[in-house]
């Protein structure tokens, strides 16, 4: 079975990768890529990285959606607003997977203050599944539409569901997380260009990131998630990868072992969760769809540590693994993606 599929926005990162990705997907055909200011080029042209891989070249966005029903699936791979616009449009027998903001949050007002901007689709909204495949599968696979998690929140879910479902948590929880440079995608900026990131570290919207409302709504669909996040993002100087320190404390004393059997547990059909001694390392999951997950324990105190590379577990690979379900095959499928060492 091949999976007809077209991808709007795909000159940015996040497009790239989904084009890496399913370009050598066993069961993927792109019939098209959207880009408007690439509009005609090559698509290896700009992913210099796929050359040789495929004769694409951009497109821009149709006019008439209705031409879009002889797809199955549709990627939106578009900045935060765009989406909700064009989802909402697309016949009603093709599947849709966004990967920006606009679909995650149930609450306009809380949209509103995170987005900067006023949702004008939250009919369509209620009709998004939240796309945390590890947490969802099975709400998942009969899914029209499914909104990707964020990055961040990928990162902060994976360290902290096993924890509330299993009703652990006895105080406020700290997330210090740190992401590369790739996260503020593929246009350049003051506080992006590499010989200002390139030697410096530094925190951004603290109290205010716009995946505090998506974590804490998720976390709440997960258990009984009652406690105060404090949730604070860091810039790393490097292109890929996130890392989060999760500082928790346990009703009960717990150890690394105990740690560890719980997340084993929760995770047992859980691929693309590995469980490793001490600290991961976002060498070890850059390009691939594994997130890493290490612990550290003082008595009540357990600090969950977990590394993933934002572009594919937390943007690109993370739909794949969404669309691999939706369409009934293996979530492995086209995601065996090893990282490098060195």
């Amino acid at each position: 079975m091949k999976i007809k599929i077209a991808i709007f926005g795909g000159s940015g990162y996040g497009g790239s990768e989904l084009l890496r990705i399913l370009l050598l997907h066993p069961n993927a055909e792109i019939r098209f890529v959207t880009a408007n200011e690439h509009a005609g080029k090559a698509v290896s042209e700009v992913h210099r990285n796929l050359l040789g891989l495929t004769d694409l070249r951009f497109s821009k966005a149709p006019e008439d959606f209705e031409s879009l029903a002889d797809l199955d699936c549709v990627f939106l791979a578009l900045p935060h607003g765009q989406a909700m616009d064009i989802a909402p449009r697309v016949p009603a027998n093709v599947k849709v997977i966004d990967l920006s903001g606009d679909f995650r949050l149930r609450d306009a007002s809380a949209f509103a203050r995170h987005y900067g901007r006023e949702h004008t689709a939250m009919n369509a909204q209620s009709q998004f599944i939240y796309g945390l495949t590890e947490t969802n599968r099975e709400v998942i696979r009969p899914a029209r539409w499914v909104a990707n998690p964020g990055c961040f929140a990928t990162a902060t879910l994976l360290g902290l569901a096993p924890l509330v479902a299993n009703n652990s948590l006895s105080c406020r929880v700290i997330v210090d997380a740190k992401t590369g440079s790739s996260g503020s995608g593929a246009k350049p900026a003051a506080n992006t260009h590499h010989p200002q990131r390139s030697n410096s570290f530094y925190a951004y919207k603290p109290f205010a990131h716009q995946h505090v409302p998506e974590i804490e709504q998720e976390l709440k669909s997960i258990g009984d998630w009652t406690n105060e996040l404090v949730f604070m993002t860091h810039s790393l100087p490097v292109a890929r990868g996130i890392f989060a320190s999760i500082y928790t404390e346990t009703k009960h004393e717990i150890g690394v072992d105990d740690a560890r059997a719980m997340f084993a547990d929760f995770y047992r059909d859980s691929f693309f969760v590995r469980l490793v001694d001490g600290s991961p390392d976002i060498n070890w999951v850059k390009t691939t769809n594994f997130c890493d997950i290490g612990f550290a324990a003082r008595g009540r105190q357990l600090v969950v540590f977990t590394a993933l590379d934002n572009l594919v577990k937390g943007a690109a690979g993370q739909a794949v693994q969404n669309m691999n379900l939706m369409f009934d095959l293996d979530e492995k499928t086209g995601l065996m993606l090893t990282g490098n060492n060195p």
